[in-house]
């Protein structure tokens, strides 16, 4: 049955913890490329998995290897710099038009990289706990998705919004700072476990 008390809760729980991270960033460079209903729908796709995973799995999800998911999350970050830094420059401004991007290449990148990067996230982690907590997997899961999916709403916007007042190629290298950042951090995670 569906409570509104553990969707409210699941949601603002997961909001804020998601805000920050992976997922709000990769939202915001792929808004900038891609058209932003592609890019949504393969995201929130990866995040219906990955949530329903998480309910699935209930609080098991707590046991895998911590520092194999924190290598894999850091290495994929650190492809996704380099990728960004060795990038040809494109004409200011540009995004790139459907006929170019087809709907499945976009969304299914968008699916891909969140399918990945998220695997084994705190916020996935969470929901499995919230689950497992309130015995509400309806609930829990309509909760987290809709947190999710707004975060990523917001990280696609704001690209979008963003690329009007900042060169593309800016945010494009920011976002590779980033994610060498992240990449390391992960790294280090994994090493320091």
């Amino acid at each position: 049955m569906l409570s509104i008390t553990v969707l409210a809760i699941t949601f603002g729980v997961v909001f804020l913890a998601e805000l920050p991270d992976k997922t709000a960033l990769a939202g915001l460079v792929l808004g900038t490329r891609y058209r932003a209903s592609y890019v949504f729908a393969g995201v929130a796709a990866a995040f219906v998995v990955h949530v329903s995973l998480a309910i699935a799995a209930g609080s098991v999800l707590t046991l895998l290897p911590q520092r194999i998911l924190e290598a894999v999350t850091g290495t994929l970050f650190l492809a996704g710099a380099a990728m960004l830094f060795l990038k040809k420059d494109e004409e200011e401004g540009e995004v790139r038009k459907p006929g170019d991007q087809s709907f499945w290449k976009v969304s299914g990148a968008g699916f891909m990289l969140i399918l990945v990067a998220e695997f084994g996230d705190l916020t996935q982690i969470m929901t499995a706990n919230l689950a497992a907590r309130y015995d509400n997997p309806v609930s829990v899961g309509l909760g987290a998705v809709l947190a999710l999916w707004s975060v990523a709403a917001i990280g696609i916007l704001g690209g979008r919004t963003l690329m009007k007042y900042v060169p593309l190629n800016l945010i494009t290298k920011i976002a590779a700072l980033v994610m060498l950042g992240l990449g390391v951090f992960s790294w280090y995670g994994a090493i320091a476990g």
